[in-house]
């Protein structure tokens, strides 16, 4: 009795960082701290562990706190703020181990000050931004007492009717890899035991962005070759970049669930990829193995679960009630518990809350008079970022800027839309204080000229979208309608834009319309709202389309209708300012599209690294015979990379420093990149690489390398890659990494399609 009173002596004397000189001090050793603390827990005390609650209906506030006291719950969700979280840690100091709780939040694309959603990061491709959103997201989660979030999201989305297209960062593993590794870093900043840091966990493990027609939640089918190569890596970038934790998807994969795949969980997340971290279910997901088909009751569902090698259960229903009996029968080990509770621990500890539960939370009297201050807020931040992001589409006869002393008509329904600035997963922000894009041209304009609102449509006139847009959202709508006729509301703008020299459209969707569980059999701009265009275009007047949106929308028509289109997607807190910057011209857009848009939703899928093939379409020539649909024009209307400037910019042809290489050296692959326009600019310089002949078919091209540049007008830059022989492996048949002797194209361009080529061949 006396060792085990010792032992929680301390465990406590070390959660407190107080140590006694006669005691030795376990917080130094890692593992010899967290064996200590598990020699000393009762099964009980391990699996309430592995159990992360949800804040809400389900178990109220004080059950909570009694069942922290009581050591039967290791961290929770959805509370964000530090008096919401510190009786809560208060509690945890109650129970006999004084073992903290940690407290996790979906920080995606910011906390409270809301930065543009991550598909519109990734069109920024200037990873410094993006690094800078994710740290001040850290830093305001962390302020808030958050110590864990479920980002980034790194699902290659090669569908754009899938509703969490807007939640990644594109098509492109090589980017989205870029970018994982980027945000893992900016979440956890000099370490994850930071005080102004949070622990990163990547998710949805895995594949979760191909599951099949686009449709949340769905199967995925996929060969083992197609998954190293495509869309395997970027969850690799993110835990080689150091995260601390994963989430596990809600698809099945080939067959078997990710919450019950011993392979991907365990033989090549945690033996082949050397990850130590902690893995948490999905929302529900353990449960969900029932309905998948693979677990006959809940006691099953938790044995595969917890065998697989899920740590945590999310929302948990289920490792509480059955893994005491499982373990009784001897349906698992204790190893699987213990495993389980060792990973738990060891986040905890990676996150500073054994050294100080209060970490983040802080005291009671420093905490904020307002949480939702202004003052609290990283405005210039997001302002900036936002501006970074946006993609300019078309631009006729410079259309675009606008002049501050033009009489503009700004009209559609996404034009005072504060809620939908934000977009999807919006965290702690507040529509109060975004700024809308009437907000922002107004301010732009400041009295110069008049600015004539109408709204001219609702974002939809089909009642059953709109019924399920507001569902989920019980203390008020979310998408409001004008409740008169749709040809009045036409009329009105009508109007607006005959008095005007200028008409901008907000247009796209609402930001529930690519969200979780939002999936389109369609992506046209709605019906509503492609009336208003057309009604707009017949008056003559010069046209803008601000797009808003969280995927790649099907924009034929609008592309012939508009003089100019801007894809802003959801720029977050500040979007409407920045947007005005674009528009009027204060700031030259840079972005570039980090994913394909076609022209129809029926070339689905189409992404610009396909493989090659026996009978391809070749543009100029008859279609007969070859890859294409005979009843549309081949290829995308957008292709993945590209983005217009106000300046203009012209690349040499390629140099490069020798036509051979072998596999220890280096080939130097050179433009002369010139602004050839009126003002200064910044463009985004893209390097992709096609293996000619493989072992296997290869794809068309894949992007390897990127720069963002900034060049005065007139000024010339030589820009250089180099190209080693990492650059030209790949997963051969065998699922061996490795580059094979042979021909390289080197394609050097302003997008994937408008490029410079030359050759060399690797010996």
């Amino acid at each position: 009795m006396k060792k085990l009173c010792l032992l929680g002596l301390f465990v406590s004397l070390a959660s407190h960082s107080v140590l006694a000189d006669n005691l030795p001090a376990p917080m130094e050793n890692k593992d010899a701290f967290i064996s200590n603390l598990m020699k000393q827990m009762t099964l009980e005390e391990k699996i309430g562990q592995l159990r992360l609650i949800s804040i809400g209906p389900e178990m109220p506030r004080e059950m909570i706190r009694k069942e922290i006291a009581a050591g039967n719950i290791g961290g929770t969700f959805n509370s964000i703020t530090r008096d919401e979280n510190r009786p809560m840690q208060d509690a945890a100091m109650r129970s006999r181990l004084k073992i903290p709780m940690f407290f996790a939040y979906d920080v995606i694309h910011g906390h409270r000050t809301i930065f543009p959603i991550p598909l519109a990061l990734a069109s920024s491709w200037d990873m410094d931004a993006i690094y800078h959103s994710g740290r001040i997201a850290a830093k305001e989660a962390a302020a808030d007492s958050i110590d864990i979030t479920f980002a980034p999201m790194v699902d290659i989305s090669r569908d754009p009717r899938w509703g969490r297209t807007s939640e990644g960062f594109g098509e492109d593993t090589y980017l989205v890899s870029r970018i994982a590794g980027v945000m893992v870093k900016a979440f956890q900043g000099t370490g994850a035991n930071a005080a102004d840091s949070i622990m990163a966990s990547v998710k949805h493990f895995a594949l979760y962005g191909a599951v099949e027609g686009g449709r949340d939640y769905n199967t995925v089918d996929m060969s083992p070759l197609k998954m190293h190569q495509d869309y395997l890596p970027p969850y690799r970038a993110a835990i080689d970049a150091g995260a601390g934790g994963v989430m596990v998807a809600l698809n099945s994969i080939n067959g078997v669930p990710a919450t019950a795949n011993t392979w991907l969980m365990n033989d090549l997340l945690r033996k082949e990829w050397g990850f130590k971290g902690l893995a948490v279910s999905d929302h529900g997901a353990i449960f969900e193995l029932i309905k998948h088909g693979v677990a006959k009751d809940g006691r099953e569902a938790a044995k595969l679960a917890i065998k697989a090698g899920i740590d945590m259960s999310m929302n948990d229903s289920l490792y509480g009630k059955e893994l005491p009996g499982l373990l009784k029968a001897g349906e698992i080990e204790q190893s699987d518990i213990d495993n389980a509770v060792r990973e738990v621990l060891a986040a905890k500890y990676d996150m500073g809350l054994f050294k100080d539960p209060y970490l983040r939370i802080g005291k009671a009297e420093d905490d904020p008079a307002d949480v939702y201050a202004d003052s609290r807020m990283h405005r210039a931040d997001a302002r900036d970022v936002a501006r970074r992001s946006l993609v300019l589409l078309e631009n006729r006869n410079q259309t675009l800027p606008l002049k501050k002393t033009a009489k503009i008509a700004l009209v559609g329904p996404l034009a005072k839309a504060p809620i939908d600035m934000m977009g999807s997963w919006a965290a702690a922000g507040r529509p109060a204080l975004s700024v809308t894009l009437f907000d922002g041209m107004t301010r732009a304009l400041g009295g110069e000229s008049k600015l004539i609102y109408a709204r001219g449509a609702n974002i939809t006139g089909d009642k059953k979208v709109l019924d399920y847009l507001n569902f989920l959202n019980f203390d008020a709508p979310e998408v409001v309608d004008d409740p008169r006729p749709a040809q009045v509301l036409i009329d009105e703008a009508v109007k607006a834009a005959k008095s005007a020299d200028v008409v901008v459209a907000a247009v796209g969707e609402s930001r529930g319309m690519s969200h979780e569980s939002s999936s389109r059999t369609e992506l046209n701009i709605p019906a509503s709202q492609r009336e208003l265009i057309k009604a707009l275009k017949a008056t003559g007047k010069p046209l803008v389309l601000v797009l808003m949106n969280g995927r790649p929308l099907s924009l034929l028509e609008e592309k012939q209708q508009a003089d100019a289109i801007l894809e802003t997607w959801f720029s977050g807190t500040e979007g409407g300012n920045a947007i005005a910057d674009v528009l009027f011209g204060d700031y030259n857009p840079s972005g570039k599209l980090p994913i394909t848009f076609p022209r129809s939703v029926g070339q689905i899928p189409t992404y610009y690294n396909h493989l090659s093939i026996g009978r391809p379409f070749t543009p100029g020539k008859p279609g007969n015979y070859t890859s294409q649909y005979f009843d549309d024009t081949t290829g995308p209307l957008y292709p993945f990379g590209y983005g217009l400037s106000y300046t203009e910019f012209s690349l040499s042809d390629m140099a490069l420093s020798s036509t051979t290489l072998n596999k220890t050296g280096k080939l130097d692959a050179s433009v002369t990149l010139e602004n050839t326009g009126k003002r200064d600019g910044e463009t985004v310089v893209q390097l992709y690489i096609q293996d000619v002949t493989g072992s296997i078919i290869r794809p068309v091209k894949e992007l390897k390398n990127f720069r963002k540049v900034m060049l005065k007008a007139g000024e010339k830059k030589v820009i250089h890659f180099t190209i080693t022989e990492d650059d030209l492996k790949f997963f051969n048949a065998q699922l061996k990494y490795a580059a094979e002797p042979g021909k390289f194209n080197v394609q050097i361009g302003l997008d994937s399609q408008d490029v410079k080529q030359q050759s060399f061949e690797l010996l």
